[in-house]
C-alpha cells in the first residue's frame, strides 16, 4: 500500500515542519504502515536552520493532494517485448484473461497496445492472404517447437513467401516448388528432394523422417523439422510474426502515474478504447487503465498536524481520506467522511503533544530528533514567552534537550538569530509565517515575523505596507496584520491594513499610521484572533 502522508499547514514554520517529521518518525518506529513526512510551502531560514543544525533534510514538497494514476489499484498485465510471436501474445492473453496487453520496445517505453480484436482480425485476414514476409526464423522455430535440418547449411534469419501444404496429388505442380514459398510437407521425400532442388525459400517437415542427404543438403532452402502434424503446423506458422506488425500504434491516449483523476475522467469521455497504458516518469509502461478502475478511487491517506483549518490545508483536501488530527489551534471546518483520531490539546506546540506520544509509546527520540523538536517548541512557544506556552511546553522542551545535550537558552538564542530577514523582500518575510482565516464573514491575513531586535524591520515600514495593500487588494482581504514580534520586548509591533474603528475596539488602541505597539503580544492565535472573533461574533 501507499504511504500516508503527514503534513504541517501552508507556509509552515518550524513547529508544522518538525511536527511532520518527528509523528512519521515515530508511527515508523512502531513498525506501522510506512508514513512519510511532507511539506505543502517553502522552508523558512529558521527551519532550514534547525534542519541542518540537526542533521535532517526538508520534507518532500508536495503542490496537492488531489487523486493521481499511482493512487488508483490499476492492472498491471504482463509486458510483452515488440519481437514476441504473436503465439506467444495470444497464449499470454488467454491464460491471464487479459483483452489488451501493451507492447514494449526494448527500453521498456510503449511501442503499441495489443487486443484480442487485433488478434482475430489478423487471425481472419490470414485465411485470405498466404503470404507471409520476412518471418523471422527464431520465430517459427519457437512456435513448431521445430528445430534446424540442415543447421550448418544456409544460416538465414527470415524467410519469406505464400505458405503452402503439400498434397499428394499436388506432384506435379510446379509453382509449388518456387523460391517465394513456405513449403508444408509430411513424409514426403519425393516432394522435398524435388522443393531443395528447386531451392524453396523455407520447407516445414511435419512429423517426417530426416534422411541423412537432407541434414547435409548445401541446398538454400531452409529445413526446418516438427513433431506437429501439417494442418497445426499450417495455422501457427501465421502465429509466428512478430506482435509489432499486428499491434494498434495510432492516437494511442496514454496516461502517466502524476496524471489527476479529474484530467483522466474527461479525456476518457472523448475516447473509446477499452484501457489505457500507464507510463511512469521516464515513459516505461507500468501498467495499464481501465474505466472500472475510476468508480471507487483509492484516496491519498493523510495525518493533519499543527492545523485543522481547510483554508490553511493542502489543496485537494476534499480528494484524501484524512486518518488522523493533531493539533493545538481552535477547532475549525474540516470534515470528514468517517470517524477519526484527533489529538487537540491547549499547549503552545504541536510537538509538546508529539513528545508526549513518544513516551506513550515508549520510544525514545534520537538526540538528533529531540534536539529538533526542542527547537520546534522553543520556536512556537517564542522561548516560552508566548501567552500560549504551558509548563507542559516547558517540561518537555526540558526532556529533549536532556536527551539531546543541548542548552535550551543557546538554542533559543540560535534560532531567532536565523530570520535572515535583511537579505529577503518584504514579500517574501511576510508570506514566511502567513495565515489566513475567516471570522463572520470577514476574510482576515495575519503574518508574524519573530526576532530578537525588531529595529531593522521597522525601518521597512514603508515597504511591508505596500506589499501588504497589494496582497490585500489580490485576495480580496478586509483586514491584513503584520505582526514584528520581538522577543526581548516582549511585544510586538503591528502593522495593519482596513478598519481604524475595528482595530481600535478589537485591541483598546490608538493606531498612529496604520501601526501599533501590543505590549505581551506574542501569539497570532490567543492574542489576535481572538480579539477580531470577540468583535465580530
Amino acid at each position: 500500500m501507499s504511504a500516508i502522508y503527514v503534513t504541517g499547514h501552508r507556509n509552515p514554520d518550524t513547529d508544522s515542519v518538525v511536527a511532520a517529521i518527528a509523528y512519521a518518525n515515530l508511527r515508523n518506529a512502531l513498525g506501522d504502515r510506512e508514513y512519510k513526512p511532507v511539506r505543502i510551502g517553502a522552508i523558512n531560514d529558521e527551519t532550514r536552520h534547525m534542519l541542518e543544525r540537526f542533521g535532517f533534510e526538508a520534507p518532500e514538497y508536495i503542490k496537492n493532494m488531489r487523486t493521481q494514476i499511482a493512487d488508483l489499484d490499476f492492472d498491471h498485465p504482463p509486458e510483452l517485448d515488440r519481437s514476441v510471436t504473436m503465439d506467444l501474445a495470444w497464449r499470454t492473453m488467454r491464460e491471464g484473461e487479459i483483452a489488451t496487453l501493451p507492447i514494449l520496445n526494448d527500453d521498456g517505453t510503449l511501442y503499441g497496445m495489443l487486443s484480442a480484436g487485433d488478434i482475430a482480425s489478423y487471425d481472419m485476414r490470414s485465411i485470405y492472404e498466404s503470404h507471409i514476409e520476412e518471418l523471422p526464423v527464431f520465430n517459427l522455430l519457437s512456435v513448431l517447437e521445430g528445430q534446424f535440418v540442415n543447421e550448418f547449411g544456409n544460416l538465414v534469419n527470415t524467410v519469406s513467401g505464400d505458405v503452402r501444404v503439400a498434397l499428394p496429388q499436388a506432384y506435379e505442380d510446379y509453382s509449388l516448388y518456387s523460391q517465394d514459398t513456405i513449403l508444408i510437407c509430411g513424409n514426403q521425400p519425393e516432394i522435398v528432394d524435388r522443393a531443395l532442388e528447386a531451392g524453396v525459400n523455407c520447407i516445414i517437415l511435419c512429423q517426417a523422417e530426416v534422411p541423412r542427404r537432407w541434414s547435409e543438403s548445401d541446398s538454400p532452402s531452409c529445413l526446418i523439422s516438427t513433431p506437429m502434424d501439417a494442418r497445426r503446423a499450417a495455422r501457427l506458422v501465421y502465429q509466428a510474426i512478430p506482435a509489432m506488425r499486428v499491434c494498434h500504434r495510432e492516437h494511442i491516449v496514454c496516461f502517466h502515474l502524476s496524471d489527476y483523476l479529474d484530467d483522466v475522467r474527461e479525456q476518457m469521455l472523448k475516447s473509446r478504447y477499452r484501457c489505457y497504458p500507464v507510463l511512469d516518469e521516464h515513459e516505461q509502461v507500468v501498467g495499464t487503465l481501465s474505466r472500472y478502475h475510476l468508480l471507487r478511487p483509492r484516496r491519498k491517506q493523510v495525518v493533519l498536524v499543527d492545523h485543522n483549518e481547510a483554508a490553511q490545508s493542502v489543496s485537494g483536501l476534499d480528494q484524501v481520506e484524512i486518518l488522523e488530527i493533531i493539533d493545538h489551534h481552535r477547532l475549525a471546518d474540516i470534515q470528514t467522511k468517517q470517524p477519526i483520531r484527533v489529538r487537540n490539546e491547549p499547549v503552545g506546540s504541536t510537538n509538546t503533544i508529539i513528545t508526549s506520544m513518544y513516551q506513550e509509546n515508549g520510544v525514545v527520540p534520537s538526540p538528533q530528533m529531540a534536539g529538533l523538536m526542542a527547537a520546534a517548541i522553543l520556536s512556537d512557544t517564542v522561548m516560552f514567552k508566548s501567552p500560549t506556552c504551558t509548563k507542559r511546553d516547558k517540561a518537555m522542551a526540558e526532556r529533549l534537550a536532556r536527551i539531546a545535550h543541548i542548552s535550551l537558552d543557546e538554542l533559543g538564542q540560535e534560532l531567532f538569530s536565523a530570520t535572515g530577514a535583511d537579505e529577503k523582500s518584504a514579500e517574501e518575510l511576510i508570506r514566511t509565517d502567513y495565515k489566513l482565516f475567516h471570522i463572520a464573514e470577514q476574510n482576515i491575513g495575519v503574518s508574524q515575523i519573530t526576532c530578537v531586535d525588531s529595529g531593522h524591520l521597522l525601518d521597512r515600514k514603508a515597504e511591508f505596507l505596500e506589499t501588504m495593500a497589494k496582497l490585500k487588494k489580490d485576495q480580496e482581504l478586509d483586514i491584513i496584520l503584520l505582526m514584528l514580534t520581538d522577543v526581548l520586548l516582549e511585544g510586538s509591533h503591528i502593522f495593519y491594513l482596513g478598519s481604524d474603528d475595528v482595530i481600535q475596539q478589537a485591541f483598546s488602541v490608538t493606531p498612529k499610521e496604520n501601526a501599533f505597539f501590543l505590549r505581551g503580544a506574542m501569539s497570532r492565535k490567543k492574542q489576535i484572533i481572538p480579539m477580531l472573533t470577540a468583535l465580530w461574533g
